[in-house]
Formats: C-alpha cells, structure tokens, sequence
C-alpha cells in the first residue's frame, strides 16, 4: 500500500480485553490529512488503550490499526512519520531535558541539531541544562511535546497534552496544533478540555464504554446541540443529566 495515499490513521474493528473485561469493542474510524481530530469519552472510555494499540504499543486481539497504510510497527522510520505524547512523567529525574532529547534524538536516528530547533520552538531553551526532576508538570509536558516533534512528523498522537499547562502554554499549544494541521499534517488529540477540543478539532471520535458513539465533523456536532460541544458530548456518552 501506498504510504503517500494511505489515510494517516485507520482503525478498523479494534477490540482489547484486559482480565475478561472488554476495554475496547470494535473501535473503528478512519482520520484524513490536515485534521485536528479530537478523540473524547469519559474516564475509562477506553481512549487511551485504544491510542496505544494504534501506536502498537499493546496487541488487538481483533481488529487492525494502520498508519499511513501500514502498522506502526513496519514503518521504516516511525519518528519521521508519527510523534507521540502518551506521558509527560516519563522523563528521568537525574537527567536534563536536553539530555532527554539527544537520547530520543538518538534511539530515532534524528539529527542532534533538532535538539536546540524543538527547544526553542516549545520554549523550553532557558531551562533546557535543568534536571528534569526540578521540572513542573507543565514544563515536563513541554519536554514530551518537544520529544514528539524531533523527527518533524507528518502525524501528532497526543493523550491529554495540555495536563499542567499554564493558560500560555495552552493558547500556544492549539495555536502549534492548528497551525500544524493546517500546514498539511495530522492531529489526534484526547482531552477531557472541551473547550480546547472546541477551539481548533475539525472532527470528534467520542467513545464511551469502549466503543465508538459519535465519528463527525465538530460543526455538525456542534449543529445539533445550540453550538456547544459539552451539551452534545453529554447526550451521546449517555450522561446527558449529569452535572
């Protein structure tokens, strides 16, 4: 298959079960170029297993997820292709940011001069010779967004990006992803933050109970519950009377 015409993302009847319990059940939709995708659900919906078997982090037991028509785990050069933010705490406490990102740099055959380029663009550079373990969250998840960017992907997986951002650092965040999106790339963002979601996805997956309730365009979402996303979000997850 053609990487060049594939769809950047295809899930197709994914199902997952941890200790008997079904965690995803027959997840599928399908995700185009230049979106920003918002993948939305309560706790437990099953979001973010469903985001780690479509970076084959974790096997389906049905079902198949294919990245620019391929699993992720046949792609050649998977950093050039996807960037992933799955865990902002994931860094070592004794070592730098830039220390983190030379390593990844490194493990993804990326050039260590995209190491000071992803600094500087998620403003990190001033405290980029800091330990990680005298981070906040917020600039930990800068780190993690500056680690995903290393290969210039064409695609963004990210799971709750904006955990421990300022109001800055979330303006600039949806300003990087719309920005992105709109130069041709690809986004798919979970977030419990409606109102991010709102403000730059051009569609919603919602999964509730770990399939999939609602795969349209936010504007046609939007449409049918007085332009605003929480009130449809609340009718398709089931929760319509809960505030």
């Amino acid at each position: 298959m053609n990487i060049s015409t594939s769809p950047p993302l295809q899930a197709r009847g994914l199902h997952k079960s941890f200790h008997g319990r079904a965690r995803v059940d027959g997840v599928g939709f399908t995700i185009e170029s230049g979106r920003v995708v918002g993948l939305l659900g309560p706790n437990g919906a099953g979001k973010t297993t469903t985001i780690r078997l479509l970076l084959g982090l974790i096997a389906a037991d049905q079902g198949e997820a294919l990245v620019f028509g391929r699993r992720y785990r046949d792609l050649e050069r998977p950093a050039t292709m996807v960037g992933a933010v799955l865990d902002a705490g994931g860094l070592h406490p004794a070592r730098t940011g830039r220390e983190h990102l030379r390593i990844a740099a490194a493990r993804a055959g990326v050039s260590v001069e995209r190491v000071d380029v992803v600094l500087a663009e998620v403003g990190m550079t001033a405290d980029a010779d800091r330990r990680s373990g005298g981070y906040s969250l917020g600039m930990k998840q800068r780190i993690a967004i500056a680690a995903a960017l290393l290969g210039e992907p064409k695609m963004l997986v990210l799971d709750e990006p904006s955990n421990g951002l300022d109001p800055a650092g979330m303006r600039w965040l949806r300003d990087r992803l719309r920005a992105f999106a709109d130069a041709g790339g690809t986004v798919l963002l979970s977030s419990h933050l409606l109102s991010d979601v709102q403000d730059i996805a051009d569609d919603i997956v919602v999964i509730a109970d770990g399939r999939v309730v609602a795969d349209v365009t936010l504007a046609d979402a939007v449409a049918t519950a007085s332009g605003d996303l929480e009130g449809y979000y609340l009718q398709v997850t089931g929760i319509a009377g809960v505030r």
